[in-house]
């Protein structure tokens, strides 16, 4: 178990496959075109559909989703496919709305902030799941943001460290005390310095140069960037990221790695 694969299908949605295990992150499969209000007068237009239909995926076993409330995140396809996967690990807000009774054969696990849980399976290793600290947005924005959550994950034979899914989030302290409590060996982190025209020069989730900054605090041996393009409302893409990892300390230039659309990769944990 020295490496796991890892698909990036767009926006935030990863196909994460290890030891037999297929997990998806935050399920985003409707085409391009469309505008999605997310409430308080925002909204935003997705600019570019998913590198990997829903119906070629095969069986997913876990969804791990941030949450449920925004549709960068959980779109309307992303939301039918919920029921096919045998289990969903989100918010406890977000258990909540979901509910099991719309779900079919799926159980709903809902996490707080350093909560826990574990993926277990004949045949397979157990994952520990924990939830990490997110705030999807300025001080005092939780309220009209909502509820959301990053994951950490663990298994046996990680050489690294846990695989951390930052979850859409600034950069505050509760995103630092990762650090503090675990050793990351790779790292999904959810950029894109997200912005509204209606709240001005607020951001929503952390821009190129936070990234670089929790990278720095963290010191994961790899970074694969999400979250970054396919949104009218994501303000820094791939240009940007690079250009504030190229003034990064050594150590943070060579762990970040990018992921082609579609196509998996093996990375070493």
């Amino acid at each position: 178990m020295s490496d796991v694969r890892i698909t990036h299908i767009g926006g935030p949605t990863a196909l994460i496959e290890v030891a037999g295990w297929r997990i998806l992150t935050d399920p985003t499969f409707d085409g391009p075109g469309r505008t999605y209000r997310f409430g308080w007068g925002t909204a935003s237009r997705k600019l570019a559909g998913p590198a990997v239909p829903p119906d070629t995926l095969g069986h997913i076993d876990v969804v791990l989703l941030t949450h449920d409330h925004h549709a960068d995140n959980l779109d309307d396809a992303g939301r039918a496919l919920l029921p096919s996967a045998d289990r969903i690990v989100t918010t406890m807000a977000g258990s909540r709305r979901l509910g099991a009774a719309a779900l079919g054969s799926a159980s709903i696990v809902g996490l707080a902030p350093w909560g826990g849980t574990e993926l277990t399976a004949p045949g397979r290793p157990t994952v520990e799941v924990t939830a990490t600290p997110c705030r999807h947005g300025p001080p005092l924005s939780r309220p009209v943001s909502g509820e959301v959550t990053g994951f950490a994950l663990r298994w046996p034979g990680q050489r690294y460290g846990v695989l951390w899914i930052t979850g859409d989030t600034v950069l505050y302290p509760g995103v630092r005390q990762v650090a503090q409590r675990f050793t990351v060996g790779t790292m999904v982190l959810h950029l894109g310095a997200v912005r509204f025209g209606l709240t001005g020069p607020l951001r929503y989730t952390m821009t190129a140069a936070d990234g670089v900054e929790l990278c720095t605090l963290v010191e994961a041996r790899t970074v694969v960037p999400v979250h970054y393009e396919g949104w009218g409302h994501f303000t820094e893409g791939r240009a940007a990221v690079e250009a504030a990892f190229t003034d990064a300390p050594e150590p943070v230039r060579r762990s970040l790695h990018w992921l082609t659309p579609g196509t998996a990769t093996s990375l070493p944990v």
